[in-house]
Parts: C-alpha cells; structure tokens; sequence
C-alpha cells in the first residue's frame, strides 16, 4: 500500500493542524527530550501532513534505518511483529473526523505518525522495537506469551514515561498523541512504578480508558538491555528452549 498523498482534502489538512497545535501547546515541558528532538529531525509542522515517501522516510532511513509502512489499520500480530523486527513501523493513513477529536476506537494516522515516528528518530529505541519483535516471532504461536508481549509493548511503546534530568516525561505514543492523558498521566494522584519485567509481563491494561498506574524508564538504554531479560522470562514461563 502507499499513503495516496494527494488524497488528502483541505478538511484533513484542518485536522492535522487542530491536534498538532493542540498537542504541541502542552508537550514541550513534559515530553521526552528524545521525542521532542526527533520531531524537528522528521520535520513535522502544522502546515501539513507528513508526506511519508517524500519526506518522513528518507529522513528516518538516514537517521536510523527505519521506515514508515503503509497499513489498512490493525492487522495481525504476526504481520505487525515481522515488519517491525524488519524496521517498518506500521502505520495507517486515515485521519479522525471532527466528531472523533478525543476518542478513537482505532488508532488514525495522528496517533500513529504524531505520537510515534519522532522517536523512530532514537537508535536505542528503535533497537528495542526490533529486537522485541524478533522475540514476540518464535512466541508467536503462543497466546499467552504473545499476550504478555502486548502489555510490555503497551506499557513502553503506547503508554511509557521516562525519567530525564530528575523529572518524569512521556516517551509512549498513545499519551504524546491524546490530550487528555498528557496531563492525566503525570499527575500525582496516579501511580508510577519503576520498570521491571518481571512486574510489567503480568500487569493488566485497559484499552477504553486512562491507565490505573504507569512504568518509568530510567533511559532508552535500558528498555534495549531489556530485551534478553523479556526473552528469558518467556522462555522459562512458556517452556521454550532453543
């Protein structure tokens, strides 16, 4: 598939600019350094929407390696964990309308352009994307290994947040990309507990509102450094060898 650029109307260029501005006017003080930084490297504006072959990816390949993939929204966990063990983040191109402003059933291409890409911009992070992958494919057959999986990727990817300079930001897509829980997340009435595997592999999310608690990262180092410990503990829990 391809983004079909020039199918973009006015009306979505209006939206683009609406959430970005919007986003844009409380993230600099609490997101991630990382993310804030990769925003400027993959040239995102409000002007326009992010023209992925034109633009976004020859900037991400240079940088990192990876590139952005056309998808038709949700696709299966095998697809899904082979493009990103190939470094393709997959993405779709469809933009909320008006009366979706700040809930969504599927992520859009606002949650999955704005809230992610910038960060494909980190080699560390991207690394750990990668390498997780690879390690979701041999469980891939295992449902609950791959369950597991998905509270690790929902916990860091979707919804993390990271200490930087004494204070805690948001690096996960699902918080940059949602006004509402940009501010809900770091307040001190929610929970935020320091990353451990162990603890994360089996802690439960909620996919239709907030989240009850949180996981800090101390960098995006040690989510990389992560990875062999994911895999062993998977491996012992689900009697894999080899």
């Amino acid at each position: 598939m391809n983004q079909s650029y020039h199918k973009y109307t006015a009306a979505d260029h209006v939206m683009w600019r609406r959430l970005f501005e919007r986003q844009m006017a409380q993230l600099p003080p609490i997101a991630s350094r990382a993310y804030l930084e990769g925003m400027e490297k993959v040239g995102f504006g409000a002007d326009h929407i992010p023209d992925f072959e034109a633009e976004t990816n020859p900037r991400l390949r240079a940088l990192t390696g990876w590139s952005v993939e056309v998808v038709p929204g949700l696709i299966p966990q095998r697809d899904f964990f082979e493009l990103m063990a190939r470094r393709r983040f997959p993405a779709s191109t469809w933009l909320r309308a008006p009366e979706q402003l700040d809930y969504l059933e599927e992520p859009d291409m606002f949650h999955d352009t704005f809230g992610h890409v910038p960060l494909l911009t980190n080699q560390a992070f991207c690394d750990f994307m990668s390498d997780l992958s690879r390690v979701a494919l041999r469980f891939i057959d295992q449902p609950e290994a791959i369950v597991q999986i998905g509270r690790l990727y929902w916990y860091t990817v979707e919804f993390g947040l990271i200490r930087e300079e004494g204070q805690t930001k948001i690096y996960g897509g699902g918080i940059l990309s949602s006004a509402g829980e940009s501010a809900y997340c770091l307040s001190d009435a929610v929970p935020k507990f320091p990353f451990d595997v162990r603890t994360v592999l089996n802690t439960f999310y909620h996919i239709d509102r907030y989240q009850d608690r949180y996981f800090v990262i101390d960098s995006y180092e040690q989510l990389y450094r992560s990875v062999p410990d994911i895999e062993e503990i998977l491996a012992e829990t689900h009697l894999i060898s080899g």
